[in-house]
């Protein structure tokens, strides 16, 4: 296990020290210009869109579709993914994860709107994502293919696990014994099987109730734990613009480690460009793809300018020297550097909070990962769904790996899930970049239709696309 993990790191390291992080900035930024800096000017409409209501009461609505994504999204990375970035970069990381959520976020747009346009019809509704685009658009079943089995690896492999891993590592300090991780592994796995079980409408009604609950909680904790350490505020924001070029961390790096560290967690946490959200986004009911294009680029503002920056204000302002939270192995203890910034604010009570705060983020992304998961097992096998021997099987193996990940170590933990993230990055970010010209397409039409006064409404033919299961009429 020790040479798997070592291999793994390697390559993780290798990836974020040069290719993805040239891809990721280069494609937000390029996307950012060909929509028209889309992330700034139709914020506003971002928001008016998600309360719109859907057409067909059993389909899933816009509203539904961006709690599942941020369900995935706000999760386990917006607590200890950021706090082990700040260890690790130094505050200089928080100006990192915030470029790479502003530039992203046109990333963000571009991929979801493009799932909508291109999405298909199933016998509960729409379905898409990547993998189907990469197929029809771009002609390619077997890069689709290939797609899909990475965002299963991915998103019931790497990330289930990691959220496991992060949920049992919090859990684990109130329950004695060397078999802790079984106990709490046993019990997480249940509860979220209870849920996958019910397949994907269950997941859109449990995320849609709870994602809102929980991180408005998680925010408002953060304001107030930012007002009583409201004289550390201006040498925060110092730090963060300051440190973020700088070529000291606490590992004594270079400039790289608050870049690296930044964009890796940054990318881990929003997914923008990666390809998870686009399927969540594919099973909305709207008029027109670029309104759920719209709330998918919002979805990436949620996550990390609310959340992620709650979690760095909650811990910089309090003001806990983060070298102190690197154990003998030279692995950073993000759990206990987040537990003991509540303390001090809270007293035990905070560390209670923040369990309870993670368990809820990490539940609500094992399940929310596992929906993208079942979306593209139906590409690999198209009548997986009807096949309910092999559908039990499959939610029970997403329910096992769950189960195991709560085992793992924290470098393995976290290396696989970036490095399997990144290889979903270097095939959709390219073909995106590629059929990037359809989503702008589509926005010109949608501005054209705004300006007429009319509530957008899609035809695929009006922007020279055919074939499309949908947007034909």
């Amino acid at each position: 296990m020790e040479t798997f993990a070592s291999i793994v790191s390697s390559i993780s390291g290798f990836l974020y020290s040069y290719i993805l992080i040239a891809l990721l900035i280069a494609a937000g930024l390029y996307f950012t210009v060909r929509t028209g800096f889309v992330q700034f000017r139709l914020l506003g409409e971002s928001i008016r869109v998600i309360t719109e209501k859907r057409s067909d009461k059993d389909s899933i609505s816009s509203f539904q579709a961006l709690m599942v994504s941020t369900a995935s999204r706000v999760g386990t990375g917006n607590v200890v993914g950021v706090t082990g970035a700040i260890i690790a970069g130094g505050p200089g990381a928080v100006f990192w994860m915030w470029l790479i959520a502003i530039i992203g976020s046109a990333s963000a747009f571009v991929e979801s709107t493009l799932a909508q346009i291109y999405k298909k019809k199933g016998a509960d509704g729409s379905y898409g994502g990547p993998a189907y685009y990469i197929k029809h658009a771009i002609g390619s079943p077997a890069l689709g293919g290939l797609f899909a089995i990475a965002l299963i690896l991915t998103y019931m492999g790497g990330f289930n696990a990691l959220a496991s891993f992060n949920m049992t590592d919090f859990i684990k300090v109130y329950v004695p014994g060397e078999s802790a991780s079984l106990y709490i592994g046993g019990i997480i796995a249940v509860l979220a099987g209870i849920v996958i079980l019910g397949g994907g409408k269950r997941i859109s009604k449990v995320t849609e109730f709870m994602v809102p609950i929980m991180a408005g909680i998680y925010i408002l904790a953060a304001l107030i734990v930012v007002i009583m350490n409201i004289g550390n505020l201006p040498v925060v924001f110092a730090k963060i613009f300051s440190e973020a070029f700088s070529t000291q961390s606490v590992f004594g790096g270079l400039l790289g480690a608050a870049m690296m560290n930044g964009i890796k967690r940054g990318l881990y946490s929003n997914e923008a460009g990666i390809g998870s959200a686009p399927n969540a986004a594919a099973a909305a009911d709207v008029s027109h793809p670029v309104k759920q294009g719209l709330v998918q680029m919002l979805s990436v503002f949620i996550d990390t300018i609310l959340i992620c920056s709650a979690t760095a204000f909650m811990i910089l302002c309090t003001d806990l020297d983060a070298a102190n939270y690197i154990d003998a192995a030279g692995n950073t203890m993000n759990a206990a550097y987040i537990q003991d910034s509540l303390i001090a604010n809270f007293g035990p009570a905070g560390s209670v909070f923040i369990t309870v705060a993670l368990a809820l983020f990490a539940f609500t992304t094992l399940v929310g990962n596992y929906f993208y998961a079942e979306m593209n097992i139906s590409y690999l096998y198209k009548d997986a769904t009807k096949n309910k021997g092999f559908m039990l099987v499959y939610r029970l193996l997403a329910v096992f790996i769950i189960f195991i990940g709560a085992q793992f170590s924290a470098g393995l933990a976290w290396d696989l899930a970036d490095v399997l993230m990144g290889f979903m990055a270097l095939i959709n970010v390219p073909v995106c970049l590629i059929l990037g010209k359809t989503a702008y397409k589509a926005l010109a039409d949608y501005m054209n239709q705004k300006k007429e006064g009319k509530n957008p409404a899609f035809r695929a033919s009006d922007i020279g696309v055919t074939g499309t299961d949908y947007w034909n009429d």
